[in-house]
């Protein structure tokens, strides 16, 4: 069973409002008061107002769409999709707080049905008084099974209640579409260098924060930035870390955060990349474009990304094997075989001297030239035969493996190319209603004209008469 929910108390409406002591469910601090002394930095320097809050200007900029709807005293519910440390909680909080909604949270990893019932319970209660739908931010809502989003829906239809939900996923794939469908999806996007700055500048100047008790040196600040990639929980975490980590002074005078601290409370890189999420999607998305799109140090980046974060090289190998065949083709067949020895060469030798051979293949095609004409030939063959069927094969092409079926013209008039002259003869191939159909088309890169001449040169044979091979 999960854990009960916490509730911050209505202050709107004809309802009373609710304190801790009259309800032991509800929050004892509300939104816009400050978390204990003892609580980690991250939740001590929580925005108190929407104006606090550092990034996301598209969505509660003076003309976000957020923005706009809590001026308009409204809330919707919604899906908070983003990565981690962007800031997905405190938003929902204070939207709650800015159309002094009743509030509610539970996790998707602690909670159940149960819990959802007791919620959904209360806030029928509480608009029975008088008072308006509940806000429930569900955090990790891509963790609840089918059954379990299916039990919101009501209550989200009926306006029982305000869903919240975050997600770290794709909600597109991770959400019910009938849940979906009844919310907005926003879409919070990774703070940039200059705003996690600002958070750890507010971090160490705030009376909330460590004001007055550490400095830190310019080149631990810039540090400290960077390998935080935009998620400003780690940025925060790390810096008070640090500042453990630091000496005091004799005199009293702030603790000095230095490079060195900095780099001994990360002990690492934080690598934002999720093997089953987003991050894995996107950063694959990144390595195939690359080297689909011939930047080989792009791609060489993107390979190392994968590597560092745990990533199944095998998965790697076979996408540059994709790639060797989808986006080179014939433009340069080597492309594919040294991709499928770098496959090899993986489980030959593994990680990490197999790091080499990866490297080297992903090297090859990002340099080959390009082309899709293998694809677009497939695809249109296959096209047809989506559209057409199966089309009943000529009946030269028919094997007669009876001798009594040449009477039925099975496998009569098939003319054996080796017998003429260029080993080619002209008779058809494809079934009759595609017999004019041409798929392939080389391209004009690497090794394809030599392809596109050959088929003219056999074009211009066949339109000249071809003769039988003397003594056949």
């Amino acid at each position: 069973m999960g854990a009960p929910p916490i509730e911050r108390p209505y202050t709107g409406g004809m309802a009373p409002r609710r304190t801790p002591a009259s309800d032991p469910g509800a929050l004892a601090l509300p939104v816009g008061e400050p978390a204990a002394a003892h609580a980690p930095l991250a939740a001590r320097m929580r925005p108190r107002t929407l104006d606090e809050v550092v990034g996301q200007g598209p969505l509660i900029g003076e003309r976000g769409p957020l923005r706009r709807m809590i001026d308009r005293g409204t809330l919707v519910s919604m899906l908070l999709w983003g990565p981690p440390g962007v800031g997905k909680t405190t938003l929902a909080r204070l939207l709650a707080e800015a159309v002094d909604a009743p509030w509610t949270t539970l996790s998707a990893v602690m909670s159940g049905v149960a819990d959802l019932r007791a919620v959904i319970s209360r806030a029928r209660e509480w608009i029975d008084r008088g008072g308006r739908p509940t806000v429930l931010f569900l955090d990790e809502i891509h963790r609840f099974n089918k059954s379990q989003q299916d039990a919101l829906l009501p209550q989200v239809e009926d306006g029982t209640i305000t869903l919240i939900g975050a997600t770290t996923e794709n909600p597109y794939f991770e959400v019910n579409g009938a849940l979906l469908s009844r919310m907005r999806v926003f879409r919070l996007e990774p703070l940039t260098d200059d705003e996690v700055g600002i958070l750890v500048d507010r971090a160490i100047e705030d009376p909330r924060g460590l004001a007055g008790e550490v400095i830190i040196d310019p080149d631990a600040r810039e540090h400290l930035v960077a390998i935080c990639a935009g998620d400003a929980r780690t940025a925060l975490n790390v810096l008070e870390a640090a500042a453990a980590l630091a000496e005091p002074t004799t005199d009293g005078t702030p603790r000095q955060v230095t490079l060195e601290l900095v780099e001994a409370a990360a002990q690492q890189r934080i690598l934002t990349y999720d093997r089953a999420g987003d991050g894995h999607y996107g950063t694959v998305s990144a390595f195939i474009k690359s080297m689909r799109g011939n930047d080989p140090d792009a791609a060489l980046y993107w390979l190392a990304t994968m590597v560092a974060a745990g990533e199944d090289p095998r998965f790697i190998a076979r996408r540059v094997v994709i790639c060797a065949s989808e986006d080179v083709g014939n433009a340069d067949p080597r492309a594919l075989q040294v991709a499928v020895s770098a496959a090899q060469a993986l489980e030959l030798v593994g990680l990490p001297e197999a790091q080499y051979a990866l490297a080297q293949a992903v090297l090859y095609v990002a340099l080959a030239p390009k082309s899709d004409s293998v694809g677009r030939a497939y695809f249109g063959a296959l096209a047809d035969v989506e559209s057409h069927g199966s089309q009943p094969v000529p009946k030269h092409l028919l094997p007669a493996s009876h001798r009594r079926m040449k009477s039925h013209g099975i496998g009569v008039g098939y003319r054996f190319p080796h017998d003429f002259e260029g080993d080619d003869v002209v008779q058809q191939y494809l079934p009759d209603l595609l017999a004019e159909r041409r798929y392939y088309v080389p391209g004009d890169q690497g090794y394809e004209p030599t392809l596109a001449a050959r088929m003219e040169a056999r074009r211009e044979a066949r339109a000249a008469g071809t003769r039988r091979k003397k003594g056949r």
